[in-house]
């Protein structure tokens, strides 16, 4: 078939999510980060610091990243810099000198990473073009429905177009993913050849008033010249105003090599990193911008059609550091979260009245916002006490405290501190959990509304940030 196919300061909901993240936070975080939190621990507890406090600092650091994986030039640049600067009399003479130090590491960090958030350039035809491109698997077909959303969604009407006519099903997933996110898609079956394919499908999206059209090309198990010629044939003929290649982050320095030939043949005007919600080390983030100069535009943060992120350097330097990232945080909330209900939320916080049925409302929308290790991750301080909180798996828990609540009665959930031992047993039987489960999600329910209220108003806990 041718042709179209149609398919600032904590609120009540941030709050809300810290409490949650608070109940129900995992150990799984980012190894870079917890390394960084205990290097600037260290050096909280000296003082004033000497020229080998820091020596020994920059030597742990350097070990953390080679062990996340970054480029050894990267590193050998970062640490020079941090050095030069941390070495300046005034930071040696100062009271507080490791707020100085982490103040520097944060600004080397969001140098080596871009520096400023990196955004989509539009041309001045009618439809602007962005063309995907990269090796398969890497995960360039989701990544354009999820582009395609991100535009729609900012108010940028988009045309997918499927012109990956080497991989069996490529043109189906995509109009599938169309159809479900109702997302204009132009495919040919035909044996069409791809320019072709792209011209007519341009033609398609001026018709329909769109001012993008995300093409999906075609991609390879690995580089060859014949795949490179046919991606440079296609530039010329349609003239893409952004060419993106979308890369797997948990490649490595693979995913270094990959950037700098597809940057030498096609000449790139961004990244895309997907499955950066599964990379533990990062390596591959703080390294590509430096080695190869293009700008990091997105990052894949999940499975969802909406788990597409801008770039902002400055925020993943932040979460690196364990500072978290507030701003992605409040705009993930102001997305999910009614304004009403997130003040009744935070006052409810406030005057201490925050009861079970309130979790139960936050549990179900905090899961539409994505998981909890990746929320967790954007709440300063909580990368640092995550592993004294519950441990496993994070869904599985998430469904066992729902189950929990859904089996006390409406006075138990307005009023938790009536539930004796027979009412932990029964509630227990009801929700196929344990009495020692009801027990740790009473327990963590009590800690984390303590927390939540003192941070409502603008106390924060001594440690909380671990320094």
């Amino acid at each position: 078939m041718n042709g179209l196919t149609r398919c600032t300061r904590p609120n009540g909901s941030l709050t809300g999510i810290m409490y949650l993240c608070t109940i129900v936070a995992t150990a799984m975080f980012d190894i870079l980060a917890q390394r960084f939190s205990q290097i600037f621990r260290n050096l909280s507890g000296k003082g004033k610091l000497s020229e080998k406090d820091i020596d020994e600092a920059l030597r742990q650091i350097r070990l953390a990243l080679l062990e996340a994986d970054v480029n050894f030039k990267v590193v050998k640049d970062f640490l020079l810099k941090v050095r030069a600067r941390a070495l300046d009399t005034t930071v040696l003479s100062n009271l507080t000198p490791v707020q100085q130090i982490v103040k520097i590491v944060n600004d080397e960090l969001t140098s080596i990473l871009g520096g400023v958030a990196s955004h989509l350039t539009s041309s001045r035809q009618p439809v602007s073009v962005v063309m995907l491109v990269g090796l398969q698997g890497s995960g360039k077909t989701t990544t354009a429905a999820k582009l395609a959303l991100y535009l729609k969604n900012s108010g940028q009407r988009a045309l997918l177009v499927a012109a990956d006519t080497r991989r069996p099903a490529a043109a189906e997933q995509l109009l599938l993913l169309g159809k479900q996110l109702d997302i204009p898609v132009y495919s040919d079956s035909g044996g069409t050849a791809t320019s072709t394919i792209c011209q007519q499908a341009l033609r398609v999206a001026e018709q329909l008033g769109a001012k993008w059209a995300v093409i999906d090309t075609q991609g390879r198990l690995h580089i060859d010249e014949e795949m490179m010629s046919e991606l440079v044939q296609l530039k010329k003929e349609i003239g893409p105003s952004e060419i993106l290649l979308v890369v797997d982050a948990l490649s490595g320095q693979d995913a270094l090599n990959v950037a700098e030939e597809f940057n030498r043949r096609l000449g790139l005007t961004g990244l895309v990193l997907t499955k950066m919600d599964g990379d533990a080390r990062g390596g591959a983030a703080l390294s590509i911008k430096f080695i190869t100069g293009v700008p990091i535009k997105f990052i894949g943060t999940g499975e969802k059609p909406d788990a597409l992120e801008v770039f902002h350097p400055d925020r993943l330097a932040s979460r690196i550091l364990g500072m978290g990232d507030v701003l992605t945080l409040i705009e993930k909330a102001e997305k999910l979260f009614d304004d009403e209900l997130s003040r009744q939320t935070e006052k409810k916080l406030r005057a201490a009245s925050f009861d079970l049925d309130d979790l139960l409302w936050q549990l179900r929308q905090f899961k539409k916002m994505g998981t909890v290790s990746q929320l967790a991750g954007l709440v300063p301080g909580f990368s640092g006490i995550a592993s004294k909180v519950l441990q496993g798996d994070e869904e599985q828990r998430l469904r066992r405290f729902e189950a929990i609540i859904l089996s006390m009665t409406p006075e138990e959930r307005r009023n938790p501190e009536i539930i004796d031992g027979s009412r932990r047993r029964r509630i227990a039987r009801g929700s196929g959990t344990t009495p020692r489960d009801v027990n740790q999600l009473l327990s963590q329910y009590y800690q984390a509304k303590k927390l939540a209220k003192m941070v409502a108003k603008g106390k924060i806990p001594r440690g909380l940030f671990g320094l």
